[in-house]
């Protein structure tokens, strides 16, 4: 899995523009709740990776539906690809109905060997403006890994926590999510290929949905506090139709401690940095 001249990778760009149409932030309402938004309206944060993606046809596709690697991202084949984690700061919200767009740059590539083989890092950076003003800043970290059979793993046990929601995984949430991120991912929604290629018990949950499902568990928990910095890491995959939880508890003034788990312990940790309204 060994990826040639990296170095020629780094410091890549690309730009995408979007229109934040209500039309299809109506569509991901619909998929995760909320009241329905108005030209002007504050985005609920990170709804932005519902937007600006590139346009892939069906023939641009590799057999696990991710669009092939070369254009943008390095071209490393025949491994997985799956979303580590990251961190995002929110300057100010992105606003909907209004023009932005999203400035990408490959920042870092690592190639390193764990107990599941080779495993390549990929860092990259995207900032939205809006307004030419920077509203969000974010590090995605992504890893590719070599294809071998998933292991079973257990991680920490869930803590007490101050507040927490049950999410029912079901596969018109996955099928849903998919839509309204265009991402075509085969392991959200084709079971067949899921437990049969990739080794996974069932349909995997994404990464950014669990994600955006803990950070609207906190802003609804917390009203009274204003999120500027959020930072999360996948420890280990959920799986679908499997409930689990996302909650958070505050671990010392203006950081809270936020995850999602099940019975089988965490699987997606990360922290909040936040600031008192009142």
């Amino acid at each position: 899995m060994a990826l040639d001249n990296a170095n020629k990778w780094l410091g890549k760009e690309q730009i995408q523009d979007d229109s934040l149409d209500l039309h299809a932030l109506a569509r991901v309402t619909a998929t995760l709740g909320g009241a329905p938004l108005s030209t002007g309206d504050a985005l609920p944060h990170l709804w932005q990776w519902a937007f600006f993606q590139p346009v892939s046809g069906m023939d641009t596709l590799g057999p696990d539906g991710h669009p092939l690697p070369g254009d943008f991202l390095p071209p490393i084949r025949d491994c997985q690809r799956m979303w580590a984690g990251g961190e995002v700061r929110f300057n100010g919200p992105l606003r909907a109905g209004v023009p932005a767009r999203r400035h990408s740059r490959i920042e870092d590539i690592k190639e390193k060997h764990g107990r599941s083989g080779s495993l390549t890092f990929i860092t990259v950076r995207h900032r939205y403006l809006q307004d030419d003003e920077e509203k969000v800043s974010e590090r995605q970290d992504i890893v590719y890994r070599e294809p071998v059979p998933l292991k079973a793993s257990i991680g920490e046990p869930m803590p007490e926590l101050q507040w927490a929601d049950t999410i029912k995984p079901e596969a018109t949430l996955l099928f849903r999510y998919s839509a309204v991120t265009f991402n075509s991912h085969r392991i959200h929604y084709d079971w067949p290929y899921t437990t049969g290629e990739e080794g996974y018990p069932g349909l995997v949950v994404h990464g950014p949905l669990i994600a955006t499902l803990v950070m609207r568990a906190f802003v609804q928990s917390n009203p009274d506090k204003v999120a500027k910095v959020f930072r999360y890491r996948g420890m280990r995959p959920l799986i679908a139709p499997e409930p689990f939880q996302v909650g958070g508890v505050i671990e010392s003034p203006g950081v809270a401690r936020v995850m999602a788990g099940n019975e089988q312990g965490q699987a997606h940790v990360g922290e909040v940095e936040f600031e008192e309204t009142r």
